[in-house]
């Protein structure tokens, strides 16, 4: 779970953070095998791979990260029983990168093979391309023709992507933009445009300085802090009386071992460095019965492609998750701000560029909230008479919310796990923080040129161009609906055939079919063709003779995306994208759509490469992957800071309890 204390001692990734240095509790032998890795577990595999001579002083550490056992195992542990724990480690020496398997049980390394890719990427490397940049001749001069120093510049390196070029072969790249310095709060509003500089990090060198000629820079600091936002305005808005959360009864939240319970459900929670996040064990009890419905939950992959073809923005088609992640870039979460004053905040353990851990305060929040809406009502209006009165019955609907907020770069993503007492689960991303811009000539749409500088994009202020993009986020959702031979349906909505003599000429009917198979398993959501998708176990037998389920019901997401998934590299890197919905078998090491190492990746180890193999998938272990996001034509009201956009999807019972869960709570006093 997440445990630990704080002591003194912040590096430059902690200190970028706004975090501090761990001392953790000792992981003990019967933790449960799917608890994350406490601060002492972190230091032991270091030091099991140090005394192994397999690492030194000078080892960069880009992944430590818990090894899951295999789900067999998981669910045959007993609690107080001692289970695996082994620790996934990627480390980077002068000898290359590799992948260690540290068995912290048996006290010794099991294995230490090649890494097959390139690794996530590490803060020393941020500081490295930076400083490589700003130190080369060519990049200097082109900072001199806009009468600017290296001392005068923030520099944000940036993963290069993968576009099949011989020039990429054998290079760890980054591409670097840069800023003017920021006088206030923010960071992205002065881009140095037509400059950047391409480094190669395995060879610690530049390899090319771009400067295609000066652009005007934005002359607004566009601070959004509060004194900043009333210098600039003159005034704030007057003080209105808060409308605020509260909850003076107390928490309905327990925590222990590990395990959250709250009112029908109970489940697990870790961070992981790369996908944040992680639910495990998701149950909800039915009267007096305890019902597996997710074996695990988590954020898979981001991908957030730009869409402007210019030689400084083509490239930026960033793996948010596989290629920087969001478990480390967790950010502390803030009372009245980021969650309610009398929500519960737990730390997160994670680790740093040298192996040592690291925790993040407040990475989590869980509250509770009623947001004033009614679970359920009915006023009968035919039961008002002298003679009967039926009572109007209803009752106020609670939620659990588990959030964390990871901000990777400019954008800042807020992940909720939205838990109902009707059996449903929301998972919702909302996307704010601020965004990228390219600098302009433009100041008005007026202004002679400004039609074709805007083709890609939008003016959203004085030299700003905010070019269009998109975000999907991908989610592994491992169903395990009362046990793990589950079948995933897609139940379409289509024209029923009346009677030649019957009055009413037009209906619908419902058509239901299994995905046998991976390639049947892939689904492109489409509001023109309505559809309910649902996963169930066909060997259970559910109220009056159903077969028990939970629904997928899509929410407001992308639905068309125009992409070459062939030909283009960084959507064949990121194929699943093509498709809302796919289906494939429990396989442990098959957790993230974009492949186990995104950086550079060249698509060939994705989810739509695993789906390729067409594996049977009815009646057996069935792994969903929903891939959910939105395209982003910016606008003026974006900037300095976006409002929060809210993204999500449902997962409803369907068929899986007796009657409406939320039936037997009680009303309020």
């Amino acid at each position: 779970m997440l445990t630990g204390r704080l002591r003194p001692g912040a590096t430059a990734l902690a200190a970028a953070l706004g975090i501090t240095a761990l001392s953790g509790l000792s992981h003990t032998a019967s933790a449960h095998p799917l608890d994350a890795l406490t601060a002492d577990e972190i230091t032991e595999a270091v030091a099991l791979l140090r005394e192994a001579g397999r690492v030194d002083d000078a080892t960069l550490f880009p992944y430590i990260s818990l090894k899951e056992p295999e789900k067999s195992e998981v669910l045959a542990w007993e609690p107080g029983t001692p289970g695996p724990r082994v620790v996934e480690v990627h480390y980077r020496s002068g000898d290359g990168a590799f992948v260690a398997e540290v068995d912290l049980t048996a006290d010794s390394v099991a294995s230490v093979e090649p890494a097959d890719g390139e690794t996530m990427i590490l803060l020393a490397e941020f500081l490295t391309a930076m400083e490589l940049a700003t130190g080369d001749p060519a990049f200097v001069e082109g900072l001199a023709k806009r009468d600017l120093k290296p001392e005068d510049v923030f520099c944000l390196p940036l993963t290069a992507g993968q576009f099949g070029l011989p020039e990429e072969e054998g290079r760890r790249l980054m591409k670097v933009p840069c800023y003017v310095l920021p006088t206030g709060s923010n960071f992205y509003a002065k881009p140095i445009e037509g400059l950047y500089a391409v480094v190669d990090l395995n060879a610690r060198n530049v390899v090319e300085v771009l400067d295609s000629g000066v652009v005007p820079i934005s002359e607004d600091a566009w601070g959004y802090t509060e004194e900043e936002v009333a210098a600039r305005t003159g005034s704030l808005r007057p003080e209105m009386s808060p409308a605020k959360l509260s909850q003076p009864g107390g928490s309905n939240i327990t925590i222990e071992d590990g395990l959250i319970s709250w009112d029908i459900w109970r489940f697990r929670a870790r961070v992981d460095k790369r996908p944040g996040v992680v639910l495990s064990n998701i149950d909800v009890k039915d009267g007096e019965r305890w019902r597996s419905v997710l074996y695990q939950a988590h954020l898979s992959e981001v991908f957030v492609p730009y869409m402007d073809p210019d030689a400084g923005w083509y490239w930026r088609t960033y793996m948010d998750s596989g290629e920087y992640g969001f478990g480390i870039f967790l950010t502390p979460l803030r009372r009245n701000v980021d969650c309610p004053d009398y929500a519960t905040f737990l730390p997160a353990v994670v680790h740093q560029d040298n192996g040592e851990p690291l925790t993040i305060p407040d990475a989590i929040c869980l509250f509770e909230r009623n947001i004033g809406d009614p679970a359920w009502r009915h006023h009968e209006i035919f039961a008002q008479s002298e003679d009967q009165q039926v009572p109007a019955e209803g009752r106020p609907a609670t939620q659990l919310v588990v959030r964390s907020a990871s901000e990777v770069g400019n954008y800042d993503y807020l992940v909720d796990y939205v838990f109902h007492q009707d059996g449903r689960i929301d998972v919702m991303v909302g996307s704010t923080g601020l965004d990228a811009v390219k600098g302009a000539a433009a100041k008005s749409m007026n202004d002679a040129g400004a039609a074709e500088e805007t083709r890609h994009g939008t003016l959203i202020a004085p030299n700003l161009i905010a070019p269009n993009h998109d975000h999907f986020f991908n989610f592994r959702l491992d169903f395990d609906i009362d046990g793990q031979k589950n079948t995933f349906m897609r139940t379409g909505l289509v024209p029923g055939t009346p009677e030649d003599d019957a009055p009413r000429r037009s209906f619908w009917v419902t058509e239901t079919k299994p995905a046998t198979s991976e390639l049947e398993g892939r689904y492109k959501v489409n509001p023109m063709t309505p559809a309910m998708y649902h996963v169930m176990n066909m060997s259970a037998e559910g109220p009056l003779g159903h077969r028990p389920g939970y629904m997928i019901v899509p929410n407001n997401s992308v639905a068309y995306s125009p992409f070459d998934y062939v030909n283009d590299m960084p959507m064949k890197r990121n194929a699943y994208v093509e498709y809302t919905l796919w289906n494939t078998p429990y396989k442990a090491d098959e957790r993230y759509a974009g492949g186990q190492f995104a950086f550079e990746s060249d698509g060939s180890d994705t989810l739509a490469t695993w789906a390729a193999q067409d594996r049977p998938i009815a009646d057996t272990d069935v792994v969903t992957w929903y891939t959910m996001g939105f395209h982003h034509v910016p606008h003026t009201e974006d900037w300095p800071v976006m409002s929060t956009m809210w993204k999500g999807f449902m997962l409803r019972p369907f068929n899986f309890f007796p009657h409406n869960p939320a039936l037997t709570l009680r009303l309020d006093d």
